[in-house]
Protein backbone atom coordinates (compact mmCIF):
# COMPACT_ATOMS: atom_id res chain seq x y z
CA UNK A 1 0.00 0.00 0.00
CA UNK A 2 1.47 3.10 -0.92
CA UNK A 3 1.19 6.27 1.23
CA UNK A 4 1.17 10.06 -0.37
CA UNK A 5 1.14 13.48 1.41
CA UNK A 6 -1.35 15.39 -1.08
CA UNK A 7 -2.71 19.18 -0.81
CA UNK A 8 -6.35 20.03 0.52
CA UNK A 9 -6.30 21.82 -2.71
CA UNK A 10 -5.37 18.75 -4.82
CA UNK A 11 -7.97 17.11 -3.66
CA UNK A 12 -10.61 19.37 -3.94
CA UNK A 13 -9.12 19.57 -7.51
CA UNK A 14 -9.28 15.22 -8.03
CA UNK A 15 -13.08 15.77 -6.73
CA UNK A 16 -14.13 18.24 -8.89
CA UNK A 17 -12.63 16.91 -12.04
CA UNK A 18 -13.88 13.30 -11.54
CA UNK A 19 -10.63 11.89 -11.74
CA UNK A 20 -11.52 11.08 -8.06
CA UNK A 21 -14.69 8.82 -7.90
CA UNK A 22 -16.86 7.48 -5.30
CA UNK A 23 -17.61 3.80 -5.30
CA UNK A 24 -20.71 2.54 -5.53
CA UNK A 25 -20.09 1.13 -1.77
CA UNK A 26 -19.49 4.43 -0.35
CA UNK A 27 -22.54 6.16 1.49
CA UNK A 28 -24.08 9.31 0.97
CA UNK A 29 -22.91 12.52 2.07
CA UNK A 30 -24.51 13.28 5.84
CA UNK A 31 -22.68 16.06 7.32
CA UNK A 32 -24.48 18.67 8.93
CA UNK A 33 -23.56 22.37 8.69
CA UNK A 34 -21.92 22.80 12.35
CA UNK A 35 -19.75 19.03 11.41
CA UNK A 36 -18.26 21.72 8.44
CA UNK A 37 -17.89 24.12 10.90
CA UNK A 38 -15.60 22.27 13.00
CA UNK A 39 -13.67 20.91 10.44
CA UNK A 40 -12.86 24.06 9.09
CA UNK A 41 -11.80 25.08 13.12
CA UNK A 42 -9.59 22.04 13.46
CA UNK A 43 -7.61 22.93 10.24
CA UNK A 44 -7.39 26.53 10.94
CA UNK A 45 -5.35 25.67 13.75
CA UNK A 46 -3.45 23.16 12.16
CA UNK A 47 -5.25 20.19 14.44
CA UNK A 48 -4.68 16.11 12.57
CA UNK A 49 -7.81 15.21 11.28
CA UNK A 50 -7.29 12.02 9.99
CA UNK A 51 -6.55 10.58 6.77
CA UNK A 52 -7.52 9.52 3.23
CA UNK A 53 -7.72 5.83 1.97
CA UNK A 54 -8.11 5.54 -2.12
CA UNK A 55 -7.63 2.28 -4.53
CA UNK A 56 -6.26 3.06 -7.78
CA UNK A 57 -7.66 0.55 -10.40
CA UNK A 58 -8.59 -0.19 -13.62
CA UNK A 59 -11.02 -2.61 -12.73
CA UNK A 60 -14.49 -1.16 -14.33
CA UNK A 61 -16.34 -0.66 -10.75
CA UNK A 62 -19.40 1.00 -10.62
CA UNK A 63 -19.45 4.32 -8.95
CA UNK A 64 -22.15 7.21 -8.05
CA UNK A 65 -22.84 10.08 -7.54
CA UNK A 66 -21.32 12.62 -5.29
CA UNK A 67 -23.08 15.26 -3.08
CA UNK A 68 -21.33 18.09 -5.95
CA UNK A 69 -21.66 17.54 -9.64
CA UNK A 70 -18.34 16.73 -10.87
CA UNK A 71 -16.85 16.62 -14.10
CA UNK A 72 -16.26 14.09 -16.77
CA UNK A 73 -12.93 13.20 -17.67
CA UNK A 74 -11.36 10.70 -19.68
CA UNK A 75 -9.27 9.50 -15.87
CA UNK A 76 -12.75 9.29 -14.32
CA UNK A 77 -12.85 6.25 -11.69
CA UNK A 78 -9.42 5.80 -11.74
CA UNK A 79 -9.25 6.51 -8.76
CA UNK A 80 -12.32 5.39 -6.08
CA UNK A 81 -12.53 7.10 -2.37
CA UNK A 82 -13.21 4.89 0.05
CA UNK A 83 -12.33 7.09 3.35
CA UNK A 84 -13.09 10.62 3.79
CA UNK A 85 -15.98 11.58 1.65
CA UNK A 86 -17.32 13.61 3.74
CA UNK A 87 -14.53 15.75 4.53
CA UNK A 88 -13.97 16.48 1.08
CA UNK A 89 -17.15 16.88 0.10
CA UNK A 90 -17.38 19.66 3.23
CA UNK A 91 -13.95 21.47 1.59
CA UNK A 92 -15.28 21.36 -2.09
CA UNK A 93 -18.58 22.67 -0.95
CA UNK A 94 -16.37 25.67 1.15
CA UNK A 95 -13.79 26.31 -0.44
CA UNK A 96 -15.59 26.32 -4.10
CA UNK A 97 -18.96 27.96 -2.89
CA UNK A 98 -20.95 24.84 -4.79
CA UNK A 99 -24.13 24.05 -3.38
CA UNK A 100 -24.20 20.45 -1.91
CA UNK A 101 -27.18 18.25 -2.83
CA UNK A 102 -28.40 16.67 -0.02
CA UNK A 103 -32.36 15.15 0.39
CA UNK A 104 -34.16 17.61 3.09
CA UNK A 105 -31.20 20.12 3.27
CA UNK A 106 -32.99 23.62 2.49
CA UNK A 107 -29.94 25.91 2.20
CA UNK A 108 -26.55 25.65 1.47
CA UNK A 109 -23.31 24.66 3.47
CA UNK A 110 -22.61 28.53 4.37
CA UNK A 111 -19.20 29.18 6.70
CA UNK A 112 -18.26 32.24 8.23
CA UNK A 113 -15.04 33.45 9.72
CA UNK A 114 -14.94 35.44 12.44
CA UNK A 115 -11.58 38.23 11.89
CA UNK A 116 -11.97 39.45 15.07
CA UNK A 117 -12.00 35.77 16.99
CA UNK A 118 -9.96 35.37 19.97
CA UNK A 119 -6.72 34.17 20.29
CA UNK A 120 -5.46 30.73 21.63
CA UNK A 121 -6.90 27.16 22.22
CA UNK A 122 -10.58 27.00 21.49
CA UNK A 123 -13.08 27.27 24.50
CA UNK A 124 -16.48 26.05 22.84
CA UNK A 125 -17.27 22.84 23.30
CA UNK A 126 -17.38 20.23 20.02
CA UNK A 127 -20.92 19.00 19.57
CA UNK A 128 -22.33 15.47 18.90
CA UNK A 129 -25.07 15.71 16.50
CA UNK A 130 -28.26 13.68 16.68
CA UNK A 131 -29.53 11.98 13.34
CA UNK A 132 -33.33 12.96 13.78
CA UNK A 133 -35.61 15.39 12.31
CA UNK A 134 -38.97 16.80 11.95
CA UNK A 135 -41.44 17.98 8.93
CA UNK A 136 -42.49 20.40 12.10
CA UNK A 137 -40.49 23.23 13.28
CA UNK A 138 -40.09 24.92 16.46
CA UNK A 139 -41.50 28.61 16.74
CA UNK A 140 -38.28 30.10 17.67
CA UNK A 141 -36.13 27.95 15.04
CA UNK A 142 -33.89 30.50 13.00
CA UNK A 143 -30.78 28.64 12.00
CA UNK A 144 -27.93 26.18 13.16
CA UNK A 145 -26.74 28.58 15.78
CA UNK A 146 -29.16 28.21 18.32
CA UNK A 147 -29.48 27.63 21.65
CA UNK A 148 -30.16 23.96 22.21
CA UNK A 149 -27.75 24.02 25.72
CA UNK A 150 -30.28 25.85 28.25
CA UNK A 151 -27.86 29.28 27.88
CA UNK A 152 -29.27 32.34 28.63
CA UNK A 153 -29.13 34.47 25.02
CA UNK A 154 -26.28 36.80 26.45
CA UNK A 155 -24.53 33.81 27.36
CA UNK A 156 -25.33 32.35 23.70
CA UNK A 157 -24.03 35.64 21.81
CA UNK A 158 -20.90 36.10 23.79
CA UNK A 159 -19.72 32.53 22.95
CA UNK A 160 -20.72 33.36 19.37
CA UNK A 161 -19.00 36.51 19.26
CA UNK A 162 -15.23 34.95 19.98
CA UNK A 163 -15.56 32.11 17.91
CA UNK A 164 -13.32 31.16 15.15
CA UNK A 165 -16.09 29.73 12.49
CA UNK A 166 -20.13 29.46 12.69
CA UNK A 167 -22.65 28.93 10.37
CA UNK A 168 -24.24 31.48 8.96
CA UNK A 169 -27.10 33.49 9.59
CA UNK A 170 -28.56 36.31 7.94
CA UNK A 171 -27.71 38.74 11.37
CA UNK A 172 -23.77 37.39 11.65
CA UNK A 173 -23.79 38.44 8.08
CA UNK A 174 -24.63 41.77 8.28
CA UNK A 175 -21.90 42.21 10.92
CA UNK A 176 -18.43 43.77 9.38
CA UNK A 177 -16.00 41.73 11.25
CA UNK A 178 -17.81 37.77 10.06
CA UNK A 179 -17.24 36.87 6.11
CA UNK A 180 -18.10 34.40 4.04
CA UNK A 181 -15.44 31.24 4.03
CA UNK A 182 -16.30 30.90 0.39
CA UNK A 183 -15.91 34.18 -0.58
CA UNK A 184 -12.29 34.18 0.76
CA UNK A 185 -10.84 31.41 -1.02
CA UNK A 186 -12.74 33.03 -4.23
CA UNK A 187 -11.33 36.46 -3.74
CA UNK A 188 -7.51 36.30 -3.96
CA UNK A 189 -6.82 40.09 -3.31
CA UNK A 190 -8.02 41.53 0.80
CA UNK A 191 -9.04 44.93 -0.08
CA UNK A 192 -12.95 44.55 -0.73
CA UNK A 193 -12.84 42.11 2.34
CA UNK A 194 -11.05 44.45 4.28
CA UNK A 195 -13.12 47.67 3.38
CA UNK A 196 -16.52 45.64 4.04
CA UNK A 197 -14.59 45.12 7.29
CA UNK A 198 -14.32 48.95 8.03
CA UNK A 199 -10.68 48.63 7.59
CA UNK A 200 -10.04 51.62 4.64
CA UNK A 201 -6.03 52.32 5.30
CA UNK A 202 -3.11 50.56 5.91
CA UNK A 203 -2.68 52.74 9.34
CA UNK A 204 -5.44 50.83 11.18
CA UNK A 205 -4.33 48.80 13.49
CA UNK A 206 -6.65 46.11 12.34
CA UNK A 207 -4.95 45.79 8.68
CA UNK A 208 -1.90 43.68 9.70
CA UNK A 209 -4.12 41.12 12.06
CA UNK A 210 -6.87 41.02 9.47
CA UNK A 211 -4.96 40.18 6.88
CA UNK A 212 -2.73 37.79 8.87
CA UNK A 213 -5.63 35.76 9.74
CA UNK A 214 -7.16 35.84 5.72
CA UNK A 215 -3.68 34.41 4.77
CA UNK A 216 -3.85 31.80 7.75
CA UNK A 217 -7.00 31.31 6.34
CA UNK A 218 -6.14 30.25 2.88
CA UNK A 219 -3.39 28.09 4.13
CA UNK A 220 -6.17 25.47 4.61
CA UNK A 221 -5.81 24.97 1.33
CA UNK A 222 -2.14 23.79 1.52
CA UNK A 223 -2.45 21.42 4.54
CA UNK A 224 -1.61 17.93 3.74
CA UNK A 225 -3.93 15.18 3.97
CA UNK A 226 -1.99 11.87 4.53
CA UNK A 227 -3.38 9.26 1.84
CA UNK A 228 -3.36 5.73 1.89
CA UNK A 229 -3.62 4.47 -1.79
CA UNK A 230 -4.39 0.30 -1.94
CA UNK A 231 -3.01 -1.84 -4.90
CA UNK A 232 -4.26 -1.94 -8.14
CA UNK A 233 -3.98 -5.81 -8.07
CA UNK A 234 -6.87 -6.25 -5.39
CA UNK A 235 -10.18 -6.79 -6.67
CA UNK A 236 -13.59 -5.44 -5.63
CA UNK A 237 -14.48 -7.80 -2.72
CA UNK A 238 -11.24 -7.79 -1.31
CA UNK A 239 -11.79 -3.66 -1.29
CA UNK A 240 -14.98 -3.82 -0.38
CA UNK A 241 -13.82 -6.05 3.02
CA UNK A 242 -10.91 -3.49 3.53
CA UNK A 243 -13.68 -0.91 3.44
CA UNK A 244 -15.91 -2.64 5.81
CA UNK A 245 -13.16 -2.91 8.69
CA UNK A 246 -11.69 0.21 8.27
CA UNK A 247 -15.34 1.59 9.03
CA UNK A 248 -16.20 -0.93 11.61
CA UNK A 249 -13.09 -0.27 13.76
CA UNK A 250 -13.80 3.65 13.45
CA UNK A 251 -17.27 3.50 14.39
CA UNK A 252 -17.74 6.00 11.29
CA UNK A 253 -20.43 3.85 9.59
CA UNK A 254 -23.65 2.54 10.55
CA UNK A 255 -24.05 -1.55 10.40
CA UNK A 256 -26.68 -0.88 7.49
CA UNK A 257 -23.60 1.43 5.29
CA UNK A 258 -21.51 -1.40 6.10
CA UNK A 259 -24.18 -4.30 5.42
CA UNK A 260 -24.81 -2.28 1.90
CA UNK A 261 -21.30 -2.38 0.77
CA UNK A 262 -21.22 -6.08 1.48
CA UNK A 263 -24.30 -6.62 -1.12
CA UNK A 264 -22.80 -4.11 -3.40
CA UNK A 265 -19.62 -5.70 -3.92
CA UNK A 266 -21.62 -8.88 -5.25
CA UNK A 267 -24.56 -7.10 -6.79
CA UNK A 268 -23.89 -4.17 -8.77
CA UNK A 269 -26.03 -1.22 -9.68
CA UNK A 270 -27.93 -2.38 -6.54
CA UNK A 271 -27.65 1.58 -5.29
CA UNK A 272 -29.44 2.89 -8.39
CA UNK A 273 -32.59 0.27 -7.77
CA UNK A 274 -32.67 1.85 -3.92
CA UNK A 275 -32.37 5.22 -5.05
CA UNK A 276 -35.06 4.99 -7.39
CA UNK A 277 -37.25 3.36 -5.05
CA UNK A 278 -36.46 6.06 -2.39
CA UNK A 279 -37.82 8.62 -5.24
CA UNK A 280 -40.81 6.52 -5.69
CA UNK A 281 -41.47 6.80 -1.99
CA UNK A 282 -40.79 10.66 -1.87
CA UNK A 283 -43.89 11.04 -4.42
CA UNK A 284 -45.91 10.02 -1.01
CA UNK A 285 -43.87 12.29 0.84
CA UNK A 286 -41.68 9.53 2.78
CA UNK A 287 -38.38 9.82 3.11
CA UNK A 288 -36.93 6.47 3.33
CA UNK A 289 -33.51 6.34 4.58
CA UNK A 290 -30.93 3.45 2.36
CA UNK A 291 -30.03 2.21 5.56
CA UNK A 292 -33.90 1.24 6.12
CA UNK A 293 -34.10 -0.04 2.89
CA UNK A 294 -31.33 -2.64 3.21
CA UNK A 295 -32.92 -4.10 6.30
CA UNK A 296 -36.11 -4.23 4.35
CA UNK A 297 -34.33 -6.78 2.19
CA UNK A 298 -32.15 -8.14 4.89
CA UNK A 299 -35.65 -8.91 6.71
CA UNK A 300 -37.38 -10.73 3.80
CA UNK A 301 -34.22 -12.41 2.31
CA UNK A 302 -33.79 -14.07 5.67
CA UNK A 303 -36.74 -13.29 7.92
CA UNK A 304 -35.16 -11.57 11.03
CA UNK A 305 -33.38 -7.62 10.47
CA UNK A 306 -30.43 -8.39 11.78
CA UNK A 307 -27.26 -7.39 9.17
CA UNK A 308 -24.07 -9.83 10.96
CA UNK A 309 -25.51 -12.93 7.83
CA UNK A 310 -25.65 -10.35 5.02
CA UNK A 311 -22.21 -11.43 3.84
CA UNK A 312 -23.26 -15.11 3.49
CA UNK A 313 -26.74 -14.47 2.36
CA UNK A 314 -26.75 -15.64 -1.58
CA UNK A 315 -27.28 -13.12 -4.04
CA UNK A 316 -30.86 -15.16 -5.16
CA UNK A 317 -31.76 -14.72 -1.54
CA UNK A 318 -31.00 -11.03 -1.40
CA UNK A 319 -32.89 -10.32 -4.80
CA UNK A 320 -35.73 -11.87 -3.40
CA UNK A 321 -36.20 -10.77 -0.81
CA UNK A 322 -35.95 -7.06 -2.28
CA UNK A 323 -39.09 -7.32 -4.76
CA UNK A 324 -40.78 -8.95 -1.57
CA UNK A 325 -39.55 -5.81 0.45
CA UNK A 326 -40.95 -3.45 -2.34
CA UNK A 327 -44.22 -4.72 -2.43
CA UNK A 328 -44.56 -4.63 1.86
CA UNK A 329 -43.25 -1.38 1.52
CA UNK A 330 -45.88 0.16 -0.54
CA UNK A 331 -48.78 -1.22 1.10
CA UNK A 332 -46.62 0.38 4.94
CA UNK A 333 -46.70 3.38 3.10
CA UNK A 334 -50.41 3.47 2.05
CA UNK A 335 -51.38 1.85 5.36
CA UNK A 336 -49.55 4.61 7.21
CA UNK A 337 -51.03 7.47 5.15
CA UNK A 338 -54.54 5.93 4.35
CA UNK A 339 -55.72 4.47 7.69
CA UNK A 340 -53.41 5.88 10.56
CA UNK A 341 -53.80 10.02 8.94
CA UNK A 342 -49.63 9.31 9.29
CA UNK A 343 -48.42 11.46 6.26
CA UNK A 344 -44.82 11.53 6.30
CA UNK A 345 -41.70 9.23 8.25
CA UNK A 346 -41.23 11.79 10.65
CA UNK A 347 -44.31 11.18 12.86
CA UNK A 348 -43.03 7.81 13.16
CA UNK A 349 -41.47 7.68 16.55
CA UNK A 350 -38.96 4.89 14.65
CA UNK A 351 -38.42 3.57 11.10
CA UNK A 352 -38.70 -0.27 12.05
CA UNK A 353 -42.54 0.53 12.20
CA UNK A 354 -42.77 -0.16 8.47
CA UNK A 355 -40.87 -3.26 8.94
CA UNK A 356 -44.16 -5.04 10.88
CA UNK A 357 -46.51 -3.35 8.46
CA UNK A 358 -44.42 -4.24 5.03
CA UNK A 359 -43.66 -8.12 6.50
CA UNK A 360 -47.82 -8.21 7.67
CA UNK A 361 -48.64 -7.22 3.71
CA UNK A 362 -46.88 -10.17 2.20
CA UNK A 363 -48.16 -12.67 4.88
CA UNK A 364 -51.14 -11.78 4.41
CA UNK A 365 -50.76 -11.57 0.75
CA UNK A 366 -52.62 -7.74 1.72
CA UNK A 367 -55.59 -9.67 2.39
CA UNK A 368 -56.74 -8.22 5.55
CA UNK A 369 -59.92 -9.09 7.66
CA UNK A 370 -61.66 -5.96 9.23
CA UNK A 371 -60.98 -7.43 12.77
CA UNK A 372 -57.07 -7.56 11.43
CA UNK A 373 -57.10 -4.39 9.99
CA UNK A 374 -58.01 -2.86 13.75
CA UNK A 375 -56.18 -4.46 15.42
CA UNK A 376 -52.94 -3.54 13.18
CA UNK A 377 -54.13 0.49 13.40
CA UNK A 378 -54.46 -0.20 17.36
CA UNK A 379 -51.07 -1.71 17.67
CA UNK A 380 -49.49 1.01 15.88
CA UNK A 381 -50.92 3.82 17.33
CA UNK A 382 -50.35 2.43 20.31
CA UNK A 383 -46.91 1.20 19.87
CA UNK A 384 -45.68 4.76 17.87
CA UNK A 385 -47.25 6.97 20.90
CA UNK A 386 -45.32 4.86 23.56
CA UNK A 387 -41.94 4.72 21.72
CA UNK A 388 -42.04 0.99 21.19
CA UNK A 389 -39.17 0.62 19.72
CA UNK A 390 -37.11 2.27 22.06
CA UNK A 391 -38.03 0.76 24.85
CA UNK A 392 -35.19 -1.57 24.97
CA UNK A 393 -32.36 -3.24 21.96
CA UNK A 394 -34.83 -1.79 18.64
CA UNK A 395 -33.38 -5.29 16.75
CA UNK A 396 -34.10 -7.41 19.97
CA UNK A 397 -37.97 -5.77 19.72
CA UNK A 398 -38.25 -5.93 16.16
CA UNK A 399 -37.37 -9.40 15.37
CA UNK A 400 -39.98 -10.34 18.01
CA UNK A 401 -42.97 -8.66 16.21
CA UNK A 402 -41.25 -10.27 12.78
CA UNK A 403 -40.95 -13.76 14.64
CA UNK A 404 -45.18 -13.48 15.62
CA UNK A 405 -45.90 -12.37 11.80
CA UNK A 406 -43.86 -14.68 9.86
CA UNK A 407 -44.35 -17.92 12.45
CA UNK A 408 -48.43 -17.54 13.23
CA UNK A 409 -49.74 -14.25 10.89
CA UNK A 410 -51.65 -13.48 13.95
CA UNK A 411 -51.43 -9.34 13.68
CA UNK A 412 -53.94 -9.57 16.91
CA UNK A 413 -50.50 -11.15 19.03
CA UNK A 414 -48.80 -7.87 18.21
CA UNK A 415 -50.75 -6.67 21.03
CA UNK A 416 -49.57 -8.85 24.03
CA UNK A 417 -45.37 -7.97 23.57
CA UNK A 418 -46.56 -4.14 24.15
CA UNK A 419 -48.97 -5.10 27.38
CA UNK A 420 -46.00 -6.89 28.86
CA UNK A 421 -43.65 -3.92 27.86
CA UNK A 422 -46.10 -1.11 29.26
CA UNK A 423 -48.73 -2.40 31.45
CA UNK A 424 -51.59 -0.69 30.21
CA UNK A 425 -52.60 0.60 26.60
CA UNK A 426 -54.11 3.64 27.12
CA UNK A 427 -52.87 7.43 28.19
CA UNK A 428 -53.05 8.87 31.17
CA UNK A 429 -52.40 12.76 31.85
CA UNK A 430 -49.36 11.73 33.78
CA UNK A 431 -47.06 10.18 30.90
CA UNK A 432 -47.45 13.78 29.25
CA UNK A 433 -45.41 16.04 32.43
CA UNK A 434 -42.38 16.99 31.30
CA UNK A 435 -42.95 15.69 27.76
CA UNK A 436 -41.73 17.54 24.89
CA UNK A 437 -41.46 18.07 21.08
CA UNK A 438 -39.10 14.95 21.23
CA UNK A 439 -41.65 12.46 23.10
CA UNK A 440 -43.43 10.05 21.33
CA UNK A 441 -46.65 11.33 22.38
CA UNK A 442 -45.77 14.65 20.24
CA UNK A 443 -46.87 13.23 16.87
CA UNK A 444 -50.09 11.28 18.52
CA UNK A 445 -51.12 14.90 20.00
CA UNK A 446 -50.99 16.15 16.31
CA UNK A 447 -52.52 13.72 14.92
CA UNK A 448 -55.44 13.53 17.53
CA UNK A 449 -55.76 17.28 16.96
CA UNK A 450 -56.33 17.16 13.55
CA UNK A 451 -58.63 14.31 13.51
CA UNK A 452 -60.91 16.55 15.76
CA UNK A 453 -60.43 19.25 13.43
CA UNK A 454 -57.87 22.00 14.41
CA UNK A 455 -56.80 24.36 12.10
CA UNK A 456 -54.20 27.03 11.48
CA UNK A 457 -55.66 30.03 13.77
CA UNK A 458 -55.45 32.71 10.94
CA UNK A 459 -55.64 31.44 7.91
CA UNK A 460 -58.33 28.44 8.73
CA UNK A 461 -56.02 25.87 6.87
CA UNK A 462 -56.65 22.10 8.39
CA UNK A 463 -53.32 20.75 9.65
CA UNK A 464 -51.25 19.18 7.26
CA UNK A 465 -47.28 18.23 6.36
CA UNK A 466 -47.76 18.63 2.91
CA UNK A 467 -48.89 21.71 2.74
CA UNK A 468 -47.30 24.12 -0.30
CA UNK A 469 -45.30 27.22 0.38
CA UNK A 470 -43.21 27.60 3.55
CA UNK A 471 -45.49 30.29 4.87
CA UNK A 472 -47.92 27.26 5.57
CA UNK A 473 -45.83 24.75 7.04
CA UNK A 474 -46.81 23.05 10.33
CA UNK A 475 -45.15 24.60 13.17
CA UNK A 476 -45.71 23.87 16.93
CA UNK A 477 -46.03 27.03 18.88
CA UNK A 478 -45.64 27.73 22.69
CA UNK A 479 -49.16 28.84 23.63
CA UNK A 480 -48.04 30.25 26.52
CA UNK A 481 -44.95 31.90 24.96
CA UNK A 482 -41.04 30.37 26.28
CA UNK A 483 -39.75 34.39 27.17
CA UNK A 484 -42.88 35.57 29.11
CA UNK A 485 -42.81 32.13 31.16
CA UNK A 486 -38.66 32.43 31.40
CA UNK A 487 -39.31 35.63 32.71
CA UNK A 488 -41.88 34.15 35.61
CA UNK A 489 -39.32 31.90 36.47
CA UNK A 490 -40.87 28.19 35.14
CA UNK A 491 -38.69 25.25 34.24
CA UNK A 492 -37.56 24.71 30.66
CA UNK A 493 -39.01 21.12 30.85
CA UNK A 494 -42.53 22.04 31.96
CA UNK A 495 -42.17 25.31 29.35
CA UNK A 496 -41.49 22.73 26.41
CA UNK A 497 -45.01 20.73 27.17
CA UNK A 498 -46.55 19.35 24.74
CA UNK A 499 -49.44 20.84 26.53
CA UNK A 500 -48.35 23.66 25.92
CA UNK A 501 -47.95 23.53 22.36
CA UNK A 502 -50.32 24.08 19.11
CA UNK A 503 -50.15 23.24 15.78
CA UNK A 504 -50.48 26.19 13.50
CA UNK A 505 -48.67 27.85 10.37
CA UNK A 506 -45.44 29.60 10.38
CA UNK A 507 -46.36 32.97 9.47
CA UNK A 508 -49.45 32.64 12.21
CA UNK A 509 -46.47 31.64 14.34
CA UNK A 510 -44.55 34.74 13.92
CA UNK A 511 -47.79 36.77 13.55
CA UNK A 512 -48.41 35.88 17.17
CA UNK A 513 -44.82 36.41 18.66
CA UNK A 514 -44.63 36.96 22.19
CA UNK A 515 -47.72 38.11 22.92
CA UNK A 516 -50.00 37.29 26.19
CA UNK A 517 -52.26 34.80 25.54
CA UNK A 518 -55.00 36.16 27.08
CA UNK A 519 -54.62 39.23 24.74
CA UNK A 520 -53.95 37.29 21.45
CA UNK A 521 -56.59 34.01 22.09
CA UNK A 522 -59.52 36.48 22.61
CA UNK A 523 -58.61 38.03 18.74
CA UNK A 524 -58.87 34.42 17.10
CA UNK A 525 -62.31 33.72 19.22
CA UNK A 526 -63.65 37.19 17.60
CA UNK A 527 -62.29 36.11 14.22
CA UNK A 528 -62.60 32.24 13.60
CA UNK A 529 -64.79 31.35 17.11
CA UNK A 530 -64.75 29.72 19.92
CA UNK A 531 -64.26 26.54 17.89
CA UNK A 532 -60.99 27.53 16.74
CA UNK A 533 -59.62 27.48 20.12
CA UNK A 534 -61.53 24.16 21.05
CA UNK A 535 -60.36 22.02 18.23
CA UNK A 536 -56.98 22.60 19.68
CA UNK A 537 -58.03 21.96 23.47
CA UNK A 538 -57.40 25.40 24.56
CA UNK A 539 -58.85 25.80 27.91
CA UNK A 540 -61.71 28.26 28.03
CA UNK A 541 -61.67 29.58 31.74
CA UNK A 542 -59.76 32.88 31.02
CA UNK A 543 -58.12 32.71 34.57
CA UNK A 544 -56.18 29.39 33.56
CA UNK A 545 -54.53 32.02 30.60
CA UNK A 546 -52.58 34.65 32.77
CA UNK A 547 -49.02 33.10 33.53
CA UNK A 548 -49.12 33.23 37.26
CA UNK A 549 -51.27 29.96 36.52
CA UNK A 550 -49.26 28.40 34.16
CA UNK A 551 -49.22 25.11 35.77
CA UNK A 552 -52.99 24.73 36.49
CA UNK A 553 -53.45 25.71 32.53
CA UNK A 554 -50.98 22.42 31.68
CA UNK A 555 -52.98 20.05 34.50
CA UNK A 556 -56.10 21.11 32.59
CA UNK A 557 -54.85 20.71 29.27
CA UNK A 558 -52.87 17.73 29.54
CA UNK A 559 -56.43 15.84 31.18
CA UNK A 560 -58.22 16.80 27.32
CA UNK A 561 -54.73 15.65 25.47
CA UNK A 562 -54.97 12.20 27.27
CA UNK A 563 -58.84 12.03 26.75
CA UNK A 564 -58.40 13.00 23.01
CA UNK A 565 -55.56 10.89 22.42
CA UNK A 566 -57.28 7.48 23.74
CA UNK A 567 -61.00 8.89 21.41
CA UNK A 568 -58.13 9.19 18.72
CA UNK A 569 -57.07 5.42 18.80
CA UNK A 570 -60.48 3.98 20.25
CA UNK A 571 -62.01 5.89 17.07
CA UNK A 572 -59.50 4.74 14.51
CA UNK A 573 -59.07 1.05 15.77
CA UNK A 574 -62.70 0.28 17.01
CA UNK A 575 -60.73 -0.18 20.04
CA UNK A 576 -63.53 -1.07 23.01
CA UNK A 577 -60.86 -0.04 25.71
Amino acid sequence: MQQQNIPISTLVDMYKTGALRLPEIQRHYVWRSTRVRDLLDSLYRGYPSGSILMWETDEPVPTRDGAIAQDTTAFAGRKLLLDGQQRITSLTAVLNGEQVKVRGRRRPIEILFNLEHREGPPTEVTEVEGDQNSSMTPDDEESDETDESGEGEATVAENIKHSTFVVASRALQSQPQWVSVSEVFRTANDSTILRKAGVVSFDDPRFQKYSERLTRLRQIARYHYVVHVLERSMNYQEVTEIFVRVNSLGAKLRSSDLALAQITSRWQNLLKELEAFQEECEQSWFTIDLGQLVRAIVVFATRQCLFHTVGKTPIVDLKRGWEEAKEGLRFAINFLRSNAGIEDETLLSSPMFIHVLAAISRVKDNRLAQAEQQALLRWLLVANARGHFSRGSTETLLNEDLAIIFRTGEVAALLEPLKRQFGRLHIEAGDLVNRGANSPFFSLAYLALKAGGAKDWFSGLGLSLTHQGKLHFIQWHHICPKSLLKEKGYETAEINEIANMAFITGQTNRRISNKEPSEYLAGIVADQGQQALDSQLVPSDPALLKLENYRAFLRVRREALAKRMNEFIRDKSGATA
